[in-house]
């Protein structure tokens, strides 16, 4: 068979198209041709065709139905519908049998050549204007890291990496994406250091030109929307990144408008224990402590560290003086997710409903312990896809239709983010030193400190310690600590998978969305 795309054009004039038929030759594509729609059934039966053009009214058999023919046998074939008529009804049908393309009589020569283009070629054209537009992008980028960046700046950064990400994975092999791999360690390493030299100062601002963090996230961004035209659900999904967001921002598009796109810095360490309360509370992990010293747990204490949340977030109401009708939901596993969608039914009488839905963090950890889940999301753009089509396939996203249906304000968020590592680093510690690979806090704790970020005096970054003299230590970039005495064990067991509790864009840099039903 020829290299050339192999085309099939049915039409009963088809002597009346020879000109565009020599004119797509010449542009290099062999075309077949058939008199009536059973003649192209029967051609495509014969050979493997590229594309297909079919007129809509033809004698001994009409385009639609040998359109539905075809698409029994051949589903992913595109076929592109010509029509002299313009009638609704034939539209629906064509677009309802998942047609390529719906032109109109007459057809010009560039009006075949863009559809052709479009669905023989496009994947090719995608890549190579993807690949010119990042390698244009690149050295834009790579400028901007070696200026003095806000948090802000910071913020749009973040998203332009997301974005060229997201678009060189679906690029044909070219050699960018290991350029891109490079750009997003050195932005990382240069996003460490702007932590460690800012981050403190962070926490003591105030007011309303404060950066929005996790322990303001709840004034700032959501308590001032309650009370006005609709109830407000929010939904925090936990350890959802901002690429992940961007993976399940197209189904979401479907029912509901973005209105805000924003990023906030999430506190350290980026685990659940500490951020999460310091949403819902309003406070940072030092000051919840003083507040709630029989509700503030400590790592080395037993039992759970995230019980008191529902109370926390009353309390926050009471002291910003919000007379607000509220629900909370925490969604752990399976049974009560399926619950989510029918009693969201009955939390529209609500001012605020919280809802907090923890499966990326599950999968995030069943991704370490478990080879086949592993396998499942053996890199980042695996790990994106499999939270896509989790989601679309969730009953949050049944019950977020529901939402949109009765008119909601809906609110996504996160708590914090994960971070592929890559790299170990060695320390030694006490016996009670903290397992989390990304964060490490103990009495007596041994490391090169120019690899991490350390607050040895705890209450400069308002972190309760168990002990006076103990210390907290962050792992920055791609890296995780490992034991000397298991070297080896930690290194090939946990390097390649997705923690969090440190320092990184990915940990740090979270998604804040506000959607609006369409």
């Amino acid at each position: 068979m020829s290299d050339k795309p192999q085309i099939l054009w049915a039409d009963d004039e088809i002597d009346l198209l020879k000109p565009h038929i020599l004119f797509l030759e010449n542009k290099g594509y062999q075309v077949d041709t058939a008199i009536n729609g059973n003649e192209a059934v029967q051609k495509t039966n014969q050979k493997q065709y590229d594309l297909v053009f079919l007129d809509e009214n033809m004698p001994g058999g009409s385009g639609l139905d040998a359109l539905s023919e075809i698409k029994q046998k051949l589903p992913n074939l595109p076929v592109i519908m010509i029509t002299k008529s313009e009638e609704e009804h034939i539209m629906e049908d064509a677009i309802g049998s998942k047609i390529a393309d719906y032109l109109i009589k007459p057809v010009n020569p560039a009006q075949i050549l863009l559809s052709i283009k479009k669905n023989l070629d496009q994947n090719r054209i995608v890549s190579e204007k993807t690949t010119q537009g990042y390698q244009r992008e690149f050295m834009q980028i790579g400028m901007t890291l070696s200026d003095n960046l806000n948090l802000a700046q910071w913020g749009d950064v973040y998203k332009k990496l997301v974005y060229w990400e997201m678009s060189l994975q679906d690029a044909e092999q070219t050699g960018m994406q290991e350029v891109f791999e490079t750009q997003k360690i050195d932005a990382n390493r240069t996003f460490g250091k702007f932590i460690s030299d800012n981050y403190q100062g962070f926490l003591a601002e105030t007011g309303e030109t404060a950066p929005v963090m996790s322990h303001n996230l709840m004034r700032r961004n959501v308590l001032n929307s309650i009370k006005e035209d609709a109830p407000v659900f929010f939904i925090l999904m936990d350890n959802l990144r901002y690429d992940q967001w961007k993976a399940i921002e197209p189904l979401i598009n479907t029912k509901f408008r973005v209105d805000r796109d924003e990023i906030y810095l999430s506190t350290l360490p980026t685990t659940t224990q500490y951020c999460r309360n310091a949403i819902f509370s309003g406070l940072l992990p030092l000051e919840i402590e003083k507040r709630f010293p029989d509700k503030w747990s400590n790592d080395e204490d037993e039992g759970g560290k995230n019980l008191y949340e529902k109370d926390f977030l009353e309390d926050l109401l009471k002291r910003t003086r919000i007379d607000a009708k509220t629900s909370y939901t925490k969604i752990t596993n399976l049974n009560k997710a399926k619950d989510l969608p029918g009693a969201v039914q009955n939390m529209f009488s609500n001012d605020l409903n919280v809802i907090v839905y923890n499966f990326v963090d599950a999968f995030s950890h069943a991704r370490t312990d478990v080879k086949i889940v592993r396998e499942l999301a053996d890199d980042e753009a695996a790990y994106r896809s499999v939270t896509a089509s989790w989601f679309e396939h969730s009953p949050l996203w049944e019950a977020m239709q529901i939402m949109a249906a009765k008119g909601a304000k809906v609110i996504i968020t996160t708590d914090h983010g994960s971070v592929k590592v890559k790299d170990p680093i060695k320390i030694l510690g006490d016996k009670n030193m903290t397992t989390n690979l990304r964060y490490k806090t103990a009495k007596q704790m041994s490391y090169d400190a120019k690899e991490v970020y350390e607050a040895k005096n705890p209450k400069d970054l308002s972190l309760p310690t168990q002990h006076i003299s103990s210390g907290f230590v962050f792992a920055k970039n791609y890296d995780f600590f490992a034991y000397p005495n298991n070297f080896n064990y930690y290194v090939n067991y946990y390097k390649n998978t997705f923690q969090h509790g440190g320092v990184s864009m990915e940990e740090m840099m979270c998604p804040f969305v506000a959607l609006k039903p369409r």
